[in-house]
């Protein structure tokens, strides 16, 4: 039993250490980037039951398919610059027009090649998506301007213009409402004129970033090789892990719309945009501790902050994603209508995977900033194995409850082998001279 002395002791190490984080520039940052998260969580949830409610079920099955399409598309064609790029700039912020330059031409160029490989394929083939026509044409132009939206994106986490990366995230969600509003009100409400809105509006959040870099550094944006060649190692290997990361994340979608249709493919798609909704806190708490530690030298003050950062966020996440467990039947039907129902139980199972995943968000953030090690390469890739593999079975036997508890469980493999990596590194750091 501990003594007065030491229950005193530890309430003023408590005090010192709120205090400490309250006034700390850190938390003052993710502080507004969560309140920023919040609006725009309710501004794409006012957008998910708009799209719901206007195309119905299977309507927003194929918006969802289609939507996944060009997300996918992003996630191939990008390289891993998304993380290098905040990585490379938060070294060094002279290279940020070449960084730009880079950004630009992968973009738009890689980018739509990508565009132009996969119409060729899914025109060919139209059995694999079902979605055609404009739907299609949408999809695949979702993914240079998506892709460069998202570059642009985490050169300005790099340069530290938290409020700018805030801006854009509000405007990208705020503008597709506005465009949405125009379409009802001329009749033209359709799962194709639903997503040029979304895509219009991130044409429009990449030339708002494009003009808000230039603050930074009034240098044109240039391509230069040198520069991509010294990132690409990095690049590589983030582009690996988080290809592999998202293929756990939204490979089950594609699953589930071709084995069990485009209503379950909606409902399970209501079930998976909650889920990121409510875990939204690792993602801005990881999101601004990637460029802060990226900046620091010392390895020890890394894995500190690291610690205090995923301690906390597993503190506040427990809690949250019990609540939205409790309130997810009257939260679906109200918001989406008894038609979505069946989407609240496989949003209550993919809760558990939710809390590790977004303390793996967290942590994962240190090994990132020594130089992304090979391991998480291969943690993630026998995770997304492990998830398509198994899904073969569960969705024709278990439908999308078999679908989100697969995910589940291949989201705690990718957290307990991810936090034994880095408790082993802390072990290294704790054994080595000072």
């Amino acid at each position: 039993m501990a003594t007065p002395a030491q229950t005193e002791e530890l309430r003023a190490t408590v005090a010192r250490y709120c205090r400490s984080a309250v006034s700390s520039d850190f938390t003052g940052k993710v502080a507004e980037t969560y309140f920023t998260r919040i609006v725009v969580m309710g501004l794409a949830l006012a957008l998910t039951v708009i799209i719901a409610r206007l195309l119905g079920p299977t309507g927003r099955g194929f918006y969802a398919v289609a939507a996944a399409t060009g997300l996918l598309g992003v996630q191939f064609a990008n390289l891993g610059m998304h993380t290098a790029n905040a990585y490379f700039v938060a070294k060094n912020p002279q290279s940020l027009p070449y960084l730009t330059g880079n950004t630009l031409a992968v973009s738009f160029g890689f980018g739509g090649l990508v565009m132009v490989l996969l119409g060729v394929l899914f025109t060919s083939q139209p059995g694999l998506l079902n979605i055609g026509g404009a739907t299609l044409a949408l999809a695949l132009l979702w993914i240079p301007i998506g892709l460069a939206y998202m570059l642009l994106q985490n050169l300005m986490l790099g340069v530290q213009d938290v409020r700018g990366y805030n801006l854009a995230e509000i405007g990208s969600k705020s503008l597709p409402l506005v465009l949405i509003g125009v379409l009802v009100a001329s009749r033209r409400v359709g799962v194709a004129t639903l997503l040029a809105a979304t895509v219009a509006a991130l044409a429009a959040g990449a030339a708002w970033i494009t003009v808000r870099l230039w603050r930074h550094n009034p240098v044109r944006p240039q391509l230069s090789w040198p520069v991509f060649r010294s990132s690409a190692r990095y690049a590589l290997k983030a582009y690996l892990a988080a290809t592999f990361c998202f293929l756990v994340l939204r490979a089950d979608l594609f699953m589930v719309q071709h084995m069990l249709g485009a209503e379950q493919a909606g409902y399970y798609s209501i079930s998976s945009t909650m889920a990121d909704y409510v875990s939204v806190l690792a993602a801005v708490v990881g999101t601004i501790l990637f460029p802060r530690l990226s900046a620091l030298a010392d390895l020890r003050r890394k894995l500190d902050l690291t610690r205090k950062a995923t301690l906390g966020t597993a503190l506040i996440l427990l809690p949250l994603l019990a609540l939205a467990s409790v309130l997810a039947q009257p939260a679906v039907r109200l918001l989406f209508g008894e038609a979505f129902l069946p989407a609240a139980w496989s949003f209550v199972l993919l809760m558990p995977g939710m809390l590790f995943l977004g303390i793996h968000s967290v942590s994962v953030q240190f090994l990132n900033s020594i130089g992304y090690p090979v391991s998480v390469v291969i943690i993630w890739g026998l995770s997304s194995v492990f998830n398509i593999a198994v899904n073969l079975w569960a969705i024709p036997k278990y439908g999308i409850l078999g679908a989100s508890a697969v995910s589940s469980i291949s989201y705690f493999l990718a957290f307990f082998f991810v936090m034994a990596v880095i408790l082993r590194t802390g072990r290294r750091l704790s054994e080595s001279p000072a």
